[in-house]
């Protein structure tokens, strides 16, 4: 259970507090390229940690992001003019370049040196596997990209959706394997999967062992049932500063995606799934098939981008006579499932309320992790975990059958390994189930 006060630390991101500082101090992916397809094109509203930003491409293909108010009047630069380097505001003629340096100011006299001292809070960005990542710390010279293995290389997939709730909450789902077995499978009976699968393995032992330790990068945590007689499956996952999650389905060593938990704001959070190879098909979980989740058309207000047509306005669709048959929710996608419950806890759920058990070890330790670290930088100017050291990120997770009794963490070291191919794994153990 946190104190209040911690509650606020650890779920508040807007300008001057302490955990924006923290992620303030990362790379953070604000935008899909896609989302500005064409030099000189139209302007994207984007909300990041608390902040109205407006992002454009420039005459060159360079991504510029600036404060929404422009720095003369608060009008609006989402209708600003993008033209050449910079956008101009349709209000008196200011024109900004990427930097935030006004470069025209036509309104005043020629000789007016004026527009030396006018600045617009902008912040750098770069584009990296079909992303649009900016900076928005205090260094002069950002911090090197994180390590992560999705974005190093050729082939990257990338799926986004949008949550109304704190990031923290929404993360909290993704290092919570306990949940699986019931939200997600908590229609399909042991012995409706093949027998020696993992989805056996996890079916028939809902309640597994926990143990979590603290990683240069975060904090990582295994879950182990019983196999066969001499063995045990686990799964394997970490937390990832300041939001990245690594989730223990599919085999480990094969997987190679990572989810940024991206907080729009302290009440809504983008879910960005960034993997290498094909995105996820339908599958069937028992008799219940499951699919990604229906999407709206994007629009141009502040968060209108990426939203689910299922939602809290119509109950994410929930089936009651599908939850009685053939689904343990009635809510048809695993995604939907997760924002469903996530989204119930209110925009920000109030853990002093909260009664936490041994299977809450990963939620536990990674709200600490935050928590610590967020106080270190504001207290002590301590860098937070991973900024200066992009290796770390170079990480997988997923499931693995170890020997009874073996060291897991000495044992998966090579699966956990990025980079490391391993022809002789086959997803085939999996059982056919997602979310295993």
């Amino acid at each position: 259970m946190l104190s209040r006060e911690d509650n606020e630390l650890l779920c508040r991101v807007g300008p001057g507090t302490p955990m924006g500082a923290l992620v303030r101090q990362y790379w953070i992916p604000a935008a899909l390229s896609s989302e500005l397809p064409e030099p000189e094109g139209s302007p994207l509203r984007v909300r990041l940690l608390g902040e109205s930003l407006i992002a454009y491409r420039t005459a060159s293909g360079a991504v510029g992001l600036m404060q929404d108010a422009c720095p003369h009047r608060g009008a609006s630069m989402f209708f600003g003019r993008n033209e050449g380097e910079g956008l101009r505001c349709i209000y008196h003629g200011w024109k900004f370049d990427p930097a935030g340096r006004c470069v025209e100011l036509p309104s005043e006299p020629e000789a007016s040196r004026f527009k030396d001292k006018v600045r617009a809070t902008a912040y750098p960005c770069r584009e990296q596997a079909g992303l649009v990542w900016t900076y928005m710390g205090p260094r002069a010279t950002p911090p090197p990209m994180p390590d992560l293995e999705p974005i190093m290389a050729a082939g990257t997939t990338i799926s986004v959706y949008q949550r109304e709730c704190n990031w923290v909450q929404a993360l909290e789902g993704d290092i919570d394997t306990g949940h699986t077995v019931f939200l997600h499978l908590g229609g399909v009976d042991p012995n409706e999967v093949a027998p020696g699968t993992w989805a056996q393995y996890a079916l028939s032992k809902r309640a597994p062992r926990y143990d979590v330790v603290d990683t240069e990068y975060g904090v990582m945590y295994g879950a182990a049932r019983p196999a066969e007689a001499d063995s045990e499956y686990w799964r394997i996952a970490s937390f990832l500063f300041p939001f990245y999650a690594m989730v223990p389905t599919g085999v480990l060593g094969l997987e190679k995606r990572v989810r940024a938990w991206v907080p729009m704001d302290d009440g809504h959070t983008l879910a960005m799934t960034i993997g290498l190879g094909q995105p996820p098909q339908p599958r069937t979980a028992g008799r219940q098939t499951v699919g990604p989740p229906e999407t709206l058309p994007n629009t141009t207000d502040w968060y209108g981008r990426f939203r689910c047509v299922a939602d809290a306005r119509n109950d994410y669709l929930i089936d009651r006579k599908s939850q009685k048959t053939t689904s343990y929710t009635g809510i048809n996608a695993i995604f939907l499932q997760d924002q469903a419950v996530t989204e119930s806890m209110g925009e920000i759920y109030d853990r002093t309320r909260e009664h936490l058990g041994t299977s809450d070890a990963m939620v536990i330790r990674t709200r600490k992790r935050l928590i610590d670290a967020a106080k270190a930088l504001r207290d002590a100017g301590q860098v937070p975990p991973g900024v200066d050291d992009p290796a770390v990120y170079r990480q997988r997770s997923g499931g693995v059958v170890l020997p009874r009794g073996a060291n897991w963490i000495e044992a998966t070291k090579d699966l956990r390994r990025a980079g490391v191919e391993h022809p002789h794994l086959s997803r085939s153990v999996l059982g056919g189930l997602p979310a295993v």
